[in-house]
């Protein structure tokens, strides 16, 4: 445990960051200098302990000014880690914070610095004194090393192990201290939080819209492929067509299909300013693909509704002739839209075949509904005598 700073990386890579710190600082304690020799020039002479003290102090708050002006932050977050060993989020962006730590990095660094200079060649002189002899005239120094004899290595060894475990300390203390000043904000972390619940959204509301394009492509497929096998001798012409409609159904799946996986690879990217651009106008063509006999009714003015709730709408739709593709008698299915000022109306009915197996909803009518809630709508689906009947009812405004 005693030793174990004088062995760790961490120490020395704690003092590198130190070093680091110290030849930042350099320019400033140059210009302070050259300002010193041109103010003092003619005047009462400094030592030269007394003048870099003096420089020293008043070039820290220079040093703190152009941290809040200065682009510190991609510099300064990336030394911590690497060198610091600051683990954890660092990556504020609160000018006052990064500027604080750019002071005590710089404002640190320069002692330790000098430090480092100070003592590092002093203590090696000291160790290797009995073995140089006489080291000339160094005035205290020499009388120290006279007095001691063949303890100075010793105390040179000592000096060195001093300087390192005062810069194992520092670096500690810089540490968790950086841990809390790099750390984001309260408002950085919400701003990330919001920014998650969004990407969040984003990606559950893509697999609704794979799930419900995507499964009415198969649906609509598998209805017209098993009508085509049926009639391909009988109604060639029939079959055909079915089988055309099985072929503009897979392009538009794919396009569907490649458009999600491409916003999924985009990092970073607003999956919204992407999302394909369908609405109730489209609901047409949503028919003629689907193959189904469906009788379309619309009552009131669909370019109205607000862009949210229509492409909304137009999904539920989808997802509702899905439905009936793959659970109905392959009659007749209802659509009808009706806009009022407060809200919008869809209905979507088909007579209950001998494949119906929605007594619990499944995962469609789960989709729809997550996509009313989320706009504050309302749904409702079951059995109306021999109909199976889904009506969506969503705020227009």
């Amino acid at each position: 445990m005693i030793l174990r700073p004088l062995r760790s990386p961490t120490t020395y890579r704690a003092w590198a960051w130190l070093i680091v710190g110290g030849a930042l600082l350099m320019p400033y304690m140059m210009a302070g200098q050259v300002l010193t020799v041109v103010w003092r020039e003619g005047g009462p002479g400094l030592g030269l302990l007394s003048v870099d003290l003096w420089v020293y102090a008043a070039a820290l708050p220079v040093v703190a000014l152009t941290g809040l002006i200065l682009p510190v932050r991609a510099m300064e977050t990336t030394a911590a880690r690497a060198l610091l060993g600051i683990g954890g989020e660092v990556h504020t962006s609160a000018r006052g914070r990064l500027a604080l730590w750019f002071l005590l990095h710089l404002g640190v660094g320069g002692l330790a610095s000098g430090a480092t200079l100070a003592l590092v060649p002093f203590a090696v002189m000291v160790t290797i004194s009995p073995v140089l002899g006489d080291l000339g005239d160094l005035g205290l120094v020499t009388g120290m090393l006279t007095s001691v004899g063949w303890l100075a290595p010793l105390i040179g060894v000592a000096l060195l192990a001093a300087l390192v475990y005062t810069i194992a300390t520092l670096g500690e203390i810089l540490r968790r201290t950086g841990a809390r000043v790099l750390a984001p904000t309260p408002a950085e972390r919400l701003a990330q939080a919001e920014a998650a619940a969004h990407r969040l959204t984003e990606q559950n509301r893509l697999a609704r819209e794979l799930h419900d394009s995507i499964g009415h492509a198969l649906s609509i497929v598998t209805v017209q492929a098993s009508a085509a096998v049926r009639v391909v001798d009988s109604d060639p012409g029939f079959a055909r067509k079915a089988m055309a409609t099985v072929e503009q159904t897979a392009r538009i799946a794919l396009a569907d299909l490649d458009h999600v996986l491409g916003v999924l690879r985009a990092d970073g990217r607003d999956a919204s300013s992407t999302a394909p651009r369908v609405g109730l106008a489209d609901v047409p063509e949503l028919i003629d693909g689907s193959g189904l006999d469906v009788e379309y009714t619309v009552d009131g003015d669909v370019a109205t509704v607000p862009v949210v709730v229509s492409r909304e709408a137009y999904r539920i739709a989808q997802e509702g002739l899905t439905n009936a593709a793959r659970h109905g008698d392959g009659g007749p299915v209802g659509l009808d839209i009706r806009v009022t000022p407060a809200a919008l109306e869809l209905v979507v009915r088909n007579r209950s075949g001998e494949r119906d197996a929605r007594p619990g909803g499944g995962r469609g009518l789960t989709g729809i509904r997550e996509r009313a809630e989320t706009l504050g709508g309302s749904v409702e689906a079951g059995t109306v005598g021999e109909w199976w009947e889904l009506a969506v009812r969503l705020p227009a405004r």
